[in-house]
């Protein structure tokens, strides 16, 4: 079968190598900067061609729905620094994981989930118990309760590390080891590392899931999503439920992508370092009870997401506000730098309170379950200069100020 061409790159390409250079080959205009193709179909050149692509028996595009230059460039780019296969992109993270559910489960079919991941992924998972497909919530952290959760018709795990928000680490080859004696695939959301810290396909999981609104943009710009895997996963699992379903990646939003992942590592190392400064500050503030970044020496699996994440914490911190809800909500209205809003991976430091925007839609038990208390602060820390976000967050930690 007649396939697209590839970028002529060394089979050594690192990783920023890949992250500048992967995708397709420039088109007959030699242009260096990627290509936007904003057009919801392609032309053939004979009725013949036509009907042999729309077959599968010639590789090229046809619709975009399923198929666009610009979104095959960001799929092939984040493949190749996750270390997978191939990629397919959607509309959205929840997108990714519903496709993602649509094409490996059917009803009867059961999943072992970590409680502690995304409250919309815990929503989505439960919610298609009415479709016949039950999950087990078990321990982010504790193996034994996977092995335990796992049931003769478990056909997915799936685990998001560092978790949203606590930054609980799971032991992601441990879990690949129990998804693999289970005869079941291991997904990991790795939105919180991404390839740049964390490459869970080396470690064994079969697929990796992105919310590629958070890092893989990295200014809070677009939606999107993607799922990386075997090419057999993507090609006959995922693309199939994408051209009937169709929870498309536009091409803007790929191409938005695409350029965001060019700056991914450098971007998310520096964040990572401004992170582990804040939350060394935190721990210092009589107004925090506790905080919560992989980095600290403090927190219950540092060792193994040292070990896991390339020596780094990710750009994510918690923390707990003393005074409970009312602290918490005293501390983020005082800010006049850090953006109140629950995304995170943006390049312009952002703080919630999860309990009532990103967990909000879970029950108090759930959230507890999580360790999600009322007083608790996400802070996804960007580019700012590091005194000014501790200025910031004092204005509401210091009854002084």
């Amino acid at each position: 079968m007649k396939k697209l061409p590839k970028t002529n790159l060394p089979a050594d390409a690192r990783l920023d190598t890949l992250a500048v250079r992967e995708g397709l080959p420039p088109s007959q205009w030699g242009e260096n900067s990627e290509a936007l193709y904003l057009t919801s179909s392609f032309v053939h050149p004979d009725a013949a061609t036509a009907a042999a692509r729309f077959a599968n028996e010639e590789e090229a595009f046809v619709y975009s729905r399923f198929s666009n230059p610009t979104v095959t460039m960001m799929e092939r780019r984040l493949a190749a620094m996750e270390g997978s296969e191939a990629a397919i992109g959607t509309a959205s993270g929840m997108a990714a994981i519903l496709l993602l559910i649509m094409g490996t489960l059917k009803s009867g079919d059961h999943v072992v989930c970590s409680q502690s991941v995304f409250g919309s992924t815990i929503k989505l998972f439960q919610d298609f118990a009415k479709y016949g497909v039950q999950t087990t919530f078990v321990s982010q952290t504790n193996v034994d309760e996977w092995q335990a959760a796992v049931q003769p018709n478990t056909k997915l795990l799936f685990a998001e590390t560092p978790t949203n928000p606590l930054t609980e680490v799971c032991d992601i080859a441990a879990l690949a080891g129990i998804a693999k004696k289970a005869g079941a695939l291991l997904c990991v959301d790795n939105c919180f590392c991404t390839a740049a810290l964390q490459r869970p396909i080396e470690l064994g999981a079969d697929v990796i899931m992105h919310s590629g609104t958070k890092f893989l943009d990295g200014q809070g710009r677009v939606i999107a999503g993607a799922l990386c895997a075997t090419e057999q996963l993507v090609n006959e699992e995922f693309v199939p439920v994408m051209r009937s379903a169709g929870m498309t990646l536009s091409a803007f939003n790929a191409w938005v992508v695409l350029k965001g992942l060019e700056t991914l590592s450098l971007r998310v190392r520096a964040q990572s370092e401004r992170a582990l400064t804040v939350a060394r500050w935190l721990e210092e503030q009589p107004g925090v009870e506790r905080v919560y970044h992989p980095s600290l020496e403090s927190h219950p699996q540092h060792k193994l997401a040292m070990a896991q994440q390339s020596g780094q914490g990710g750009a994510v911190v918690s923390f707990i506000a003393k005074g409970g809800r009312e602290g918490a909500f005293k501390v983020i209205d005082a800010t006049r730098i850090c953006s109140i809003t629950a995304n995170l991976g943006d390049t312009k430091t952002t703080i919630t309170h999860p309990a009532s925007t990103s967990h909000g839609r879970l029950t108090e038990a759930q959230r507890q379950a999580a360790g999600i208390t009322q007083g608790m602060i996400r802070l996804a820390v960007g580019l700012d200069d590091v005194e000014d976000i501790k200025a910031d967050l004092l204005r509401g930690l210091s009854p002084r100020l």
